[in-house]
């Protein structure tokens, strides 16, 4: 059996960044496919910090369909009518087209100087209607990444809804078309617990969200609570299941040194989100685009997908071959005897499907 079936990672994720220069529209190419789910943010404070804007192939692009990350808001409540939105998704990227708030109309999209990071997933490019749950879903699935959108109206009773991967998934993001919180689920905390994307708080256990029930090959769980199932209310899913050599979901202990806990993924590791689950802290984000070489300075690593902060400076992991090394002391990242969970995916497979290792960076 070939070590992965996926050779070329950004055939289905990659990580794009630009710098603004005041046009509108602006085109953005070198996603390397037609993306159902972009996440931007401005990396820079430029005029001031600016949220992580979320868009995706079921709402579609426009002027209010954004989800933000750092914030429960409902779809639109980043304010991109004003400051800049993502106004049509294309055959290698994404369209960006000015709000209408005069000399801030491009503040999160492409003002000049202005410097930008987009994560990009592949999904199926199409929707389909699944009914493998108790509540019919509308499914974008990619089978052979184990990615899927899913969107469906909330009962605010327990449910099952279908996610269309084939394969059970490790972690799952559900936010409402309302004024909720960011729910995760992810299976290294176990279907007992949550935690929340938006907000630094550590795990919390709660049997209305996931029903304390893991994902099946086909359905996941919903319960009661109005945050995974609002009444009467359009929810959306990010679904991610495991694939060898493609993304990795998993927790580590931190040591408290700067020679600092491993993670084994793999793989070259394109993109890393983590979150310590047993305190309060940030959630981070490290990517292959925006880093220095490991170890060097300075680095710009970590944007924090709960805050609208500019990226920090400092040097936090060590992006490897086969996995990440931490390298900060801090309690966010690697406290000693601090418990993190983290979702991974990949530059280059540790192996390709042909045998070819991949070379250290």
């Amino acid at each position: 059996m070939a070590y992965t079936t996926i050779d070329k990672s950004d055939d289905y994720f990659n990580t794009v960044i630009w710098t603004g220069d005041d046009t509108s529209p602006r085109t953005i190419t070198g996603v390397n496919f037609k993306p159902d789910f972009t996440w931007t943010k401005r990396r820079d404070s430029g005029d001031g910090n600016t949220n992580h804007n979320l868009y995706n192939l079921i709402a579609g692009a426009g002027n209010n369909t954004e989800l933000v990350s750092n914030g429960g808001f409902a779809e639109g409540g980043s304010l991109c009518n004003l400051y800049g939105y993502l106004s049509a998704f294309t055959s290698d990227g994404f369209t960006l087209t000015d709000g209408t708030d005069g000399s801030y109309a491009d503040l999160y999209t492409n003002q000049s100087g202005g410097t930008y990071v987009s994560w990009n997933w592949l999904a199926s490019n199409t929707t389909a209607s699944n009914t493998d749950g108790s509540i019919t879903s509308t499914v974008s699935a990619n089978t052979t990444s184990g990615f899927s959108i899913v969107k469906w109206t909330g009962t605010g009773a327990n449910g099952t809804i279908g996610h269309g991967l084939g394969v059970a998934p490790k972690m799952i993001i559900v936010k409402a078309n309302a004024v909720k919180d960011w729910m995760v689920g992810h299976n290294s905390m176990g279907w007992t617990k949550y935690i929340n994307l938006n907000t630094t708080s550590g795990e919390s256990t709660a049997s209305t969200v996931w029903q304390d029930t893991a994902p099946t090959s086909s359905v996941f769980s919903v319960g009661s609570s109005s945050d995974v199932n609002t009444s009467s209310t359009s929810m959306i899913a990010y679904c991610f299941a495991e694939k060898k050599g493609f993304s990795k979901f998993g927790s580590y202990t931190g040591n408290g040194s700067t020679d600092g806990t491993f993670v084994y993924t793999g793989f070259k590791p394109a993109m890393v989100i983590r979150k310590r689950t047993d305190a309060v802290q940030d959630w981070l984000i490290h990517d292959n685009r925006r880093t220095g070489i490991n170890q060097a300075s300075p680095y710009t690593s970590t944007l924090k997908p709960n805050v609208s902060a500019a990226e920090l400076t400092g040097n936090e992991i060590d992006i490897l071959s086969n996995g990440f090394k931490c390298r900060d002391t801090g309690t966010h990242g690697n406290a000693s005897g601090g418990t993190y969970i983290y979702m991974c995916f990949a530059e280059n497979p540790l192996v390709t499907s042909g045998g070819t290792p991949t070379t250290a960076r």
